[in-house]
């Protein structure tokens, strides 16, 4: 992120990213979860959505379903917010989610 962009202008880019990903699911996927968390967020927890939304959709979705091992850049409290919101939304079963660590 340049030191030209403000705050407000990188929450308003990383929400348009949020709901425009290519597929209709993942647009109500992270659009939904954009509108409910982003706004909470501090610096750090923008700097990991935002590398998030830089990686591929089958990725995200495996990552949330627990059907691929999420690589540990990826590993946090924003990856585990967004899995809780898809369960909560039912999105995903409850038993789905991040492959927990031990």
């Amino acid at each position: 992120m340049g030191d030209y962009m403000t705050e407000e202008r990188r929450w308003q880019r990383l929400h348009f990213q949020s709901w425009h990903r290519g597929t209709r699911e993942m647009d109500l996927l992270l659009g939904a979860f954009a509108d409910a968390h982003l706004p909470q967020f501090d610096a750090a927890q923008l700097d990991a959505y935002e590398a998030l939304l830089a990686c591929e959709d089958d990725a995200i979705f495996g990552w949330v379903t627990g059907a691929r091992l999420v690589p540990e850049k990826h590993k946090g409290e924003v990856l585990a917010l967004l899995t809780k919101h898809c369960i909560n939304a039912n999105v995903i079963p409850a038993k789905a989610g991040i492959q927990r660590e031990r």
